[in-house]
């Protein structure tokens, strides 16, 4: 019978269904319409067995169905197991028997929860939880199997694999009965990937943003099964397949999950908690000028004020310095010298066109480049900043080299300022003192990691704008660096590039990140300065780098005259 069900329509299978009392299956599937249809014939023979071994003498009206135009197949509720031809019985003692009809099937998916994932790694999916209402009896389809083993050998091939699920529901008198519903995963698969960052929202479940981050139509809906059942945090990138997506859901549901930021499922079992980590001083150089093609800028950075993994750095810079030039040229190092390193860049209240520039320009396999442009609201500032640490702090766990540059925390500032409740205080420029809270709390996320792993933020802060909250910012994220990077706009207008104030820049512990000649000739450019202006002194330095090709060539000089020529 089942061979011939299958030959019918989707359909032609409802009509069916519903001409026989089942109620509420407009929404499944083919396979479970005809699962349905079966389970019913067969209980209907179960029930003629019975009848004719308690009554031999009852007899009936033939009580078979048939329906024409469906190619003359003839569906009947008899099932001769014998091979000999069974009497039917009155429609009128059916109600005798202790059997119950199905009067109803509901499966409804309700905001993606319904479905579950079982398998012996824990993340394939093998049953399609659904709910059965206005049910009094079900029999264990275990007894068709015993009773007629010979006839239906392979009517039940799985019923104790992990594909299978007893449901238990419970009849009008309180009875529970279980049943094994087998579901055929081809049907819920749609084939698609589905790849983004994870959001995981303040009731349980959670949204795959595919694109900037950010909300939007492509979103992937994810169970809170799922997140709970592996562990996942907002930051996480989910890669999975998606569930065939209906005409009354707004979003595709994920079915299953292949990776968790390129790992295994599995592994998020024994990942730590960002927070539970030590942090350290960067004792590890990121060495940002490797070669005789190295930019001047890289080459001062690198000796005068050293990045290391971990380092909380600040570059400070007055309106048309190049602090945009410079970040791009950090991060055009990182990708040539720093292959490991996860490069994320975060601009925010910038001009379309630098996000173009730059996104063309910094390319690589781990080079993320997120955006909120001027033009969009603060709100979208916050949630971009907020989504991009998360993403961070969970590749940290993973023990992996993360750095972060952001375009800027100022304006993050401002953002913030605009969309916190008012806590009745106010700094001056109109600066609220619970708006610093957000941006410390992102720069304060770097750190190098004793466990393993580091996040390094390196933050552009505007001065000297004109605005005084500008400055009241910078006042207020000032001691919270360990590198600070100065530029002065003298001597962009004297066109001297790049316009680092050498003086003012430095690294605190930079005896960790240098070697001993480096450190030596470092002391000597500093004592250098104390009678000459500072803008001479940075001029000079910077012709001192010009008539090198490397840094190791201006150490041995500098050390070789005991002084800066």
């Amino acid at each position: 019978m089942r061979e011939k069900l299958q030959t019918l329509s989707l359909v032609q299978l409802k009509e069916i269904a519903k001409e026989q009392g089942f109620k509420g299956v407009s929404n499944l599937n083919k396979a479970n319409i005809i699962e349905l249809l079966v389970e019913f014939s067969e209980n209907r023979s179960k029930e003629v067995s019975n009848s004719e071994g308690g009554s031999p003498d009852m007899t009936g009206k033939d009580n078979s169905y048939q329906r024409d135009g469906y190619a003359g197949q003839n569906y009947s509720g008899q099932s001769n197991y014998t091979g000999q031809s069974r009497s039917t019985y009155n429609s009128a003692q059916r109600s005798t028997s202790n059997q119950s009809r199905n009067n109803g099937y509901n499966n409804t998916y309700q905001n993606g929860q319904r479905y579950s994932q079982v398998s012996a790694q824990g993340n394939m999916p093998n049953y399609y939880q659904g709910q059965y209402n206005n049910q009094n009896q079900y029999v264990n389809s275990n007894q068709y199997v015993n009773q007629y083993p010979n006839q239906y050998p392979n009517q039940y091939p799985l019923q104790n694999q992990p594909g299978y699920r007893n449901e238990y529901y419970d009849n009008r008198f309180g009875a529970g009965f279980s049943r094994d519903y087998p579901t055929d995963i081809r049907d819920l698969d749609s084939g698609e990937i589905a790849e983004g960052i994870l959001e995981v929202m303040p009731d349980g479940f959670g949204f795959i943003r595919c694109e900037n981050f950010l909300p939007g139509d492509n979103d992937v809906y994810v169970s809170p099964a799922q997140i709970k059942k592996f562990r996942m945090k907002t930051g996480d990138v989910v890669s999975g397949i998606k569930k065939i997506k209906t005409a009354t859901e707004k979003f595709a549901a994920l079915l299953y999950i292949n990776t968790v930021n390129s790992f295994p499922p599995e592994t998020l079992e024994t990942r730590p908690n960002f927070e539970d980590l030590t942090p350290i001083f960067p004792n590890s150089r990121i060495h940002l000028a490797n070669d005789d093609s190295a930019s001047k800028a890289m080459r001062i950075v690198d000796l005068l004020s050293p990045i290391g993994r971990g380092q909380r750095g600040m570059i400070v810079s007055q309106p048309k310095a190049g602090k945009t030039t410079l970040l791009k040229e950090i991060a055009k190092s990182i990708t040539t010298n720093q292959k490991d390193m996860h490069l994320i860049i975060l601009l925010i209240d910038e001009r379309p066109e630098e996000v173009t520039d730059i996104k063309e320009a910094i390319v690589g396999e781990n080079v993320e480049v997120i955006y909120s442009t001027f033009d969009e609201l603060p709100d979208r500032h916050k949630r971009v900043s907020e989504m991009v640490i998360e993403r961070a702090k969970r590749l940290v766990e993973h023990g992996k080299d993360v750095m972060i540059l952001l375009d800027s925390i100022t304006r993050l500032a401002r953002a913030y300022n605009l969309t916190i409740a008012p806590s009745g205080r106010t700094l001056s420029g109109g600066l609220d003192p619970a708006a610093l809270h957000m941006p410390k709390r992102f720069f304060g996320t770097a750190r190098n990691i004793r466990e393993g792993g580091s996040l390094t933020i390196l933050a552009t802060a505007l001065v000297d704008t004109g605005s005084r909250m500008d400055d009241v910012v910078f006042e207020e994220f000032k001691g919270t660096g360990n590198m600070e990077l100065v530029l002065n706009r003298k001597l962009s207008e004297k066109r001297i590039f790049p316009a680092i104030d050498v003086l003012k820049s430095s690294t605190r512990r930079d005896d960790l990140l240098l070697s001993k000649e480096e450190a030596e000739v470092v002391s000597i450019i500093r004592k250098s300065t104390d009678l000459a202006k500072p803008d001479e002194v940075a001029e000079r330095i910077i012709e001192e780098f010009n008539s090198t090709k490397n840094n190791e060539e201006l150490v041995e000089k500098i050390l070789a005259n005991g002084q800066l020529m």
